[in-house]
């Protein structure tokens, strides 16, 4: 089995911001407005002239993210409005500097490598403005390569290219070989990403590609027996309903389901991409920064669990959603059982089951909260160990808590 460095860096990474920006963001309804809502290019061109970001989006935006514990921003450089973000350097005109004046990607890469934030770049494979995808596809393909070409060699070194859309046409001889080619010529340690889609989640694909993908899906551990290449996986999410900015969109997850969904990814070393929309600004909503807040609190707490720490199989009896990841002579029980509730008087309920008992053969020095470094109760006997955290507290609720095993 092939296992490459890059793949293996990347799984450290953890997390990272997906951020769904473009032309349709001036449409506020969502990325997939000009297809869903049957928008004439006459109107939709309407919003795409207006579309001009304000001059320090990018370094607000990377901050965002950073301060919430991301390690990398995969940007939608175009997406299936054909509109790019980048300049096409004569491939048509539909792009930002024509529209703005300015290379919206080129501010993007310069922000995150300021600040130690590693870009990674969408680019839509199917296209409803390019006329050669309906009309010569073979002739499409070669435009879409030197798009991608453009990306590859016009703005320094980047993490990697997330691909989606060759699920709009399954029976099309994609070219993947020429595709992938054209990204290793000139960036060889990129990670290259082609998402499945809803219905494929998890399935691998050509040997360049280096992750599979888990869209609105929890992860799930990955089959390599007798795969020719080791494999990441990275499931992507976004806040609500759509991925672009939705001015009326309200159906927001909650922080528990965020968390818990973290969480899920590093239980089986996939890593979260969670989506923003932001404005045709360039801002966010007011909402989407106070959940980045809030989790980048969550991250601090627990970074250290959260990046190298691996799988170990372990299994915590008759707690399904409670898993230990192990790193080095480092255990770490991640905890999903210890909410108290109340009732209408507001007496707090702590009568829960929080016995954590599971197969351990190494002598434990200590258990402690990561949080705040104070000591978990256990008992070890002989092969078996028996965790027994107190519950939350009134007034804290971590969602999960994580508790750091150090072996003798």
């Amino acid at each position: 089995m092939i296992v490459e460095k890059r793949i293996l860096d990347f799984e450290k990474l953890g997390f990272g911001m997906f951020v769904h920006f473009g032309a349709y963001s001036a449409v506020e309804k969502g990325e997939w407005a000009k297809f869903s809502l049957d928008i004439p290019w006459e109107e939709y061109d309407k919003a795409v002239n207006t579309f001009c970001p304000k001059e320090d989006w990018a370094e607000e935006l990377v901050l965002v993210a950073k301060n919430a514990g991301c390690k990398y921003i995969t940007l939608t450089t175009r997406h299936h409005d054909g509109f790019s973000l980048y300049d096409t350097c004569g491939l048509n005109t539909y792009d930002a500097p024509h529209i703005c004046g300015r290379d919206i990607v080129r501010e993007f890469v310069d922000a995150c490598n300021k600040h130690g934030i590693i870009p990674f770049f969408y680019h839509t494979l199917l296209d409803w403005h390019e006329e050669s995808y309906q009309t010569n596809f073979k002739e499409y393909l070669v435009y879409l390569r030197k798009s991608i070409e453009i990306l590859c060699t016009n703005y320094g070194k980047i993490g990697g290219l997330w691909f989606d859309g060759m699920w709009n046409k399954p029976e099309e001889d994609w070219e993947e070989d020429a595709l992938y080619a054209t990204i290793r010529k000139d960036q060889p340690e990129a990670m290259i990403i082609n998402n499945t889609g809803l219905h494929h989640r998890g399935e691998a694909g050509h040997i360049e590609l280096d992750s599979v993908t888990f869209e609105r899906g929890r992860p799930e551990p990955i089959n390599m027996e007798g795969a020719p290449k080791y494999l990441a996986s990275e499931m992507c999410e976004t806040f609500a309903s759509h991925w672009g900015y939705a001015k009326n969109d309200f159906n927001f997850k909650s922080m528990v389901n965020v968390i818990n969904s973290f969480a899920t990814c590093r239980r089986y070393r996939s890593n979260l991409l969670l989506n923003v929309g932001p404005k045709a600004d360039g801002t966010l909503r007011t909402i989407d920064k106070g959940m980045l807040e809030i989790v980048g609190q969550w991250v601090a707490l627990n970074d250290e669990a959260l990046r190298e720490p691996a799988p170990t199989g372990i299994e915590i009896q008759d707690k399904p959603y409670n898993f230990l990841l192990k790193n080095g002579n480092n255990y770490y029980l991640f905890l999903a059982d210890l909410s108290v509730k109340g009732n209408a008087d507001v007496t707090i309920n702590k009568e829960l089951n929080t016995t954590n008992i599971f197969a351990f053969d190494e002598k434990i020095k200590s258990i402690t909260w990561l949080d705040n470094g104070e000591k978990v109760d256990f008992t070890q006997t002989e092969g078996q160990v028996n965790v027994q955290p107190e519950p939350f507290s009134y007034g804290s609720d971590y969602v999960i808590r994580i508790a750091k095993i150090v072996v003798e």
